[in-house]
C-alpha cells in the first residue's frame, strides 16, 4: 500500500492529524496517516489517557482516551490508509505533482503533505539517578495508562507539575501508599490541585516530601524502593516502593522533520494564515506550527487542520472550492 499515491498524507496521528484525516475524507480526497507511535491518538493515548480535558467544544469534560477513540472513529469512516510505527526520514519532490516520503520501513507517494506531528517526537526527561535506566519499564514509568494497575501498590511520584499532582490525587484512593518527591516546596501545577494535595497530606492520604530528590532507585528485576535525600541537609531516607513514576516533562524534538527543508523557528514550523509552509504543497497544523497569535490548544488544532486540508484539496485540484460549506449540506453525509 505504501507505493500507492494519495492526495494528502498526514504526518501525525494525534487529535489534529485525526481531524485532518476526517476532513480530507469529507472533501473526497484520498488520505494517509503516518505516525511513529504504535497506535493512533498521539499524546492523548500515549501520555495521559486517564486525564480529563475540559476545553474541547461539545464536551463539558472528556477523558483523553475517550476523546481519542471518538476522533479515531470520526476519521476512520472515510477509510484512510494508516501507517503506524513509521518515521519519515526524507521528503523528496519527484515532480510538480508528487512528493516521495522515505520512511524507515517503506516509501509513500503523495500530492500534498499536512504535518501535524504535535510537538514532534517527544522524549521524556530522564531522572538522573542510578537505577532509572536499568528499571525503566520494570516499575519505573513516565506515564500512566491504567490507574487500576496501581491498586494496592506503593507508589513514589517524582515531579512538581500538573501531571505529577494529577496522578497523586488520582492514585491516592487506589494505591497502598503515595509519596510525592519534589526538589522544592513550590509547585508548577494548577492552584486548586496544589490545595487538594495539601489537604490530602493533612488527612494522611499522601506523603509529600518537599525539598527532596531521588538519589538512587533500587531493585533487580523490578523496583523495590528508592533512596531520597533532603537537598538542604543531605539527610537520606529509604522508601519502599513498587513503582516510581517520573513526571519531569518532555523534550520536544522535530527529529527528521528538521531536514525536510521547511522554515523552522524555535523548534516549530513556520506557516502563514493558510497553514502553508515555505514549500508549496506542504502544510502544517497543530502544536508543531507557529504564526502570529498562535495558541496551543486542541480546539485550535482542529481549526488549523480544516484550513490546511481545504487548501491542500484546492492545491491538488484548483477547481475545487477552498470553502466546502457546512457539513450538513454535503452530499457525502447524505449518501451515508
Amino acid at each position: 500500500m505504501g507505493s500507492d499515491q494519495r492526495d494528502i498524507t498526514i504526518i501525525g496521528g494525534g487529535p489534529t492529524g485525526l481531524f485532518a484525516a476526517f476532513y480530507g475524507g469529507m472533501r473526497g480526497a484520498s488520505t494517509r496517516v503516518v505516525d511513529s507511535l504504535p497506535e493512533l491518538g498521539g499524546q492523548l493515548t500515549a501520555l495521559y489517557p486517564e486525564k480529563y480535558i475540559f476545553d474541547v467544544g461539545g464536551f463539558p469534560r472528556v477523558l483523553a482516551k475517550d476523546l481519542s477513540a471518538e476522533l479515531v472513529k470520526q476519521a476512520m469512516q472515510f477509510e484512510p490508509e494508516v501507517v503506524l510505527d513509521e518515521e519519515v526520514a526524507r521528503v523528496v519532490r519527484q515532480d510538480d505533482e508528487t512528493f516521495l516520503l522515505e520512511g524507515r520501513t517503506g516509501e509513500y507517494r503523495t500530492k500534498t503533505l499536512v504535518v501535524a506531528g504535535g510537538k514532534g517526537a517527544f522524549e521524556p526527561r530522564k531522572l538522573e539517578a542510578p537505577g532509572y535506566d536499568e528499571l525503566l519499564g520494570k516499575g519505573v514509568h513516565y506515564a500512566v495508562k491504567d490507574p487500576d494497575w496501581y491498586r494496592d501498590k506503593r507508589v513514589v511520584i517524582v515531579g512538581g507539575g500538573d501531571s505529577a499532582l494529577d496522578w497523586v490525587l488520582e492514585l491516592k484512593d487506589r494505591a497502598r501508599s503515595v509519596t510525592l518527591v519534589h526538589r522544592r516546596d513550590r509547585f508548577r501545577a494548577h492552584e486548586h490541585s496544589v490545595e487538594l494535595m495539601w489537604e490530602a497530606e493533612k488527612a494522611g492520604q499522601v506523603d509529600v516530601r518537599a525539598f527532596h530528590e531521588v538519589k538512587e532507585i533500587h531493585g533487580s528485576d523490578w523496583v523495590e524502593g528508592c533512596e531520597i535525600f533532603d537537598n538542604r541537609s543531605d539527610e537520606e531516607t529509604y522508601l519502599e516502593a513498587d513503582v516510581v513514576l517520573t513526571f519531569l516533562g518532555f523534550k520536544p524534538d522535530l527529529g527528521p522533520i528538521k531536514e525536510w527543508g521547511l522554515e523552522i523557528e524555535k523548534n516549530r514550523i513556520v506557516v502563514n494564515h493558510l497553514m502553508e509552509t515555505n514549500i508549496p504543497g506542504i502544510y502544517g497544523a497543530g502544536d508543531i506550527v507557529d504564526y502570529d497569535g498562535k495558541l496551543d490548544l486542541i480546539a485550535t488544532g482542529f481549526a488549523e487542520a480544516a484550513i490546511a486540508v481545504n487548501n491542500a484539496v484546492h492545491f491538488v485540484d484548483p477547481k475545487a472550492r477552498v470553502n466546502p460549506g457546512h457539513s450538513t449540506n454535503l452530499k457525502v453525509f447524505q449518501d451515508k
